[in-house]
């Protein structure tokens, strides 16, 4: 193993032994909680009940049983009940999903994205695209080896993170910054910051942008096409942004201030060549004369040179996924996630404006990104959207769209069976107005041997929107436990989240509108480990200090 670039295996399989110790002892969380004075436990019968209705139902989709996971559930997930329904069900079905997906490997617990192996997968099955909705997830679940090892993987020699393009180092932080663990930033910096420079080297031009051909965001014959994409520019930004955060955490200033300098030359070059005025939307430019990206087999020529694609993307709210846009005059751009011509759709957002010529342009492609519902990307503007209503104050959305894109995406998780009873499930590509799963149903018009290759389809998040979005939860590196609802006033009767691991303790953080359904009082409580420590009497923002 190369020196500085790669995790040493000594030191991966040390954390991987003392890491499963701590799973053990969380391994009786819930127990431990209901035994603990404060609040009544969360309704188990009623979770346990969602799972057997997983089984029944995988047995109907598939022909197969589904596995009981329950002793898994009990050890790992965190409790989550809520007035709506939908949500709360879908909440578990992730969950559900998410754990067929996690294999043991030489390296760990790793996470695939696909339940049948295909040709582009990488060691065990891996695909880095969706690592960051991956690691975002599981870093909820009370054993941290998954979340630990996955992360780990991507930084060795056998994780090749950069075969699709993604925002490791972010990624890792959001890891390190739920769990409270600095070994994780200590181990990994080296890595993750030759991994930034391997994309300088390979991807970055000499006018400072990143280009990536749209195969490479896994976002297969998008109508912008190839060229310096939204996508790996903000990554990268994101990146840096990370790296100098996990410099400071480590005393190294000077390395601290050159992370920073990279992020702020990058904010500066997407503000500047990536944002349409015109269209008040970040859009991709395509590549300049000398591109790299003009070297690439798989490059499509348009036929113009740094000239902005004029067409709305999906694509362009992730400069917010990592807070990158300096004005919030930007925010503008928001206004056409529902907009009827721009982004709305029944079962999930579009991933190009409908108004555009070329929106879902005939092709033959089974992944087709011009117009179909994704949720991956569907995710991606969830985290975004939670950045901007936790930031400086704008006009152009708020929380109430917030909890509708939630229950739409929700909603769109969904497959009508033969028997008519429909039933949860994630796939790929989707029709944003019929529900319709596109890829499942190319695949089976072709009698492909990957047919149901989608089916619990791995290539979204959605524990970690609810969590850091919806209940509120914002993750940081020092020991305030800081709380801000993403839900209207009263638009929700109860919810709550029990058993949720956070830097080494347990919380719970509940809303009752009336006080009726847990009898513990109106409005928002917190516990830690059993322990009120902050409260008020209606839905919104909580502080308390762990220690």
């Amino acid at each position: 193993m190369a020196k500085g670039s790669l995790v040493s295996r000594r030191r991966f399989l040390q954390r991987s032994i003392s890491l499963a110790g701590m799973a053990w002892i969380n391994r009786s969380a819930w127990t431990q909680q209901a035994k603990r004075s404060g609040p009544a436990p969360l309704d188990i019968k009623r979770v346990q009940e969602h799972f057997k209705q997983f089984q029944r139902q995988e047995l109907a989709a598939t022909g197969k049983p589904g596995p009981d996971i329950w002793p898994w559930v009990e050890r790992n997930v965190p409790l989550f009940e809520s007035s709506d329904t939908q949500i709360e069900r879908i909440y578990y079905f992730r969950w559900y999903s998410l754990q067929k997906h996690i294999v043991d490997t030489g390296r760990g617990r790793l996470l695939t994205e696909f339940l049948l192996p295909v040709k582009w997968g990488g060691y065990g099955q891996t695909i880095p695209d969706a690592a960051p909705h991956h690691l975002r997830d599981v870093r909820w679940l009370r054993e941290d080896s998954v979340a630990n090892d996955y992360a780990r993987f991507w930084c060795s020699s056998d994780g090749a993170p950069r075969s699709y393009s993604l925002a490791l180092a972010d990624s890792v932080r959001s890891v390190a910054l739920a769990k409270g663990d600095r070994h994780l930033v200590a181990d990994l910096l080296p890595a993750l910051s030759d991994n930034y420079s391997q994309w300088e080297k390979t991807q970055q031009d000499s006018n400072g942008l990143f280009w990536c051909i749209d195969t490479r965001d896994g976002m297969e014959v998008s109508i912008s096409g190839d060229g310096y994409r939204p996508t790996l520019n903000s990554y990268m930004y994101g990146d840096a942004v990370a790296l100098a955060a996990m410099a400071r955490l480590q005393g190294d200033t000077a390395a601290a201030r050159q992370w920073q300098q990279k992020a702020d030359q990058q904010r500066t070059r997407v503000e500047r060549e990536l944002w349409n005025p015109a269209d008040s939307f970040y859009e991709v430019r395509s590549p300049a004369a000398d591109s790299g990206i003009r070297k690439e087999k798989k490059f499509k020529d348009n036929g113009s040179s740094l000239k902005l694609a004029g067409v709305r993307e999906l694509i362009g709210y992730v400069p917010w996924y990592y807070n990158l846009p300096s004005s919030t005059d930007r925010a503008v751009a928001w206004k056409q996630l529902f907009d009827p011509q721009g982004f709305a759709g029944a079962y999930g957002p579009t991933t190009a404006e409908r108004r555009s010529p070329r929106f879902r342009y005939a092709n033959d492609d089974q992944c087709q990104w011009n117009g179909p519902s994704w949720a991956f990307a569907t995710t991606q503007t969830l985290v975004a959207l939670g950045n901007v209503l936790n930031g400086a104050a704008q006009t152009h959305i708020g929380k109430a769209e917030y909890l509708k894109l939630m229950q739409v995406y929700a909603h769109g998780h969904q497959l009508k069976l033969a028997s008519g009873e429909v039933i949860p499930w994630g796939d790929e590509a989707q029709d944003a107005d019929t529900g319709e799963w596109i890829t499942r149903n190319i695949l089976k018009a072709r009698n492909s041997p990957l047919i149901g290759r989608g089916s619990y389809y791995n290539h979204s998040g959605y524990a970690d929107p609810l969590i850091t979005g919806l209940v509120g939860l914002r993750p940081r590196e020092d020991d305030v436990i800081e709380i801000n609802p993403l839900l209207p006033e009263r638009a929700w009767n109860y919810y709550a989240i029990d058993a949720l691991p956070y830097h080494g303790r347990l919380l719970r953080i509940q809303y009752d509108a009336t006080g009726q359904h847990y009898k513990t009082g109106a409005g928002m409580r917190l516990w830690v480990d059993g322990r009120l420590v902050a409260s008020r009497s209606a839905l919104g923002p909580l502080q308390a200090k762990l220690s």
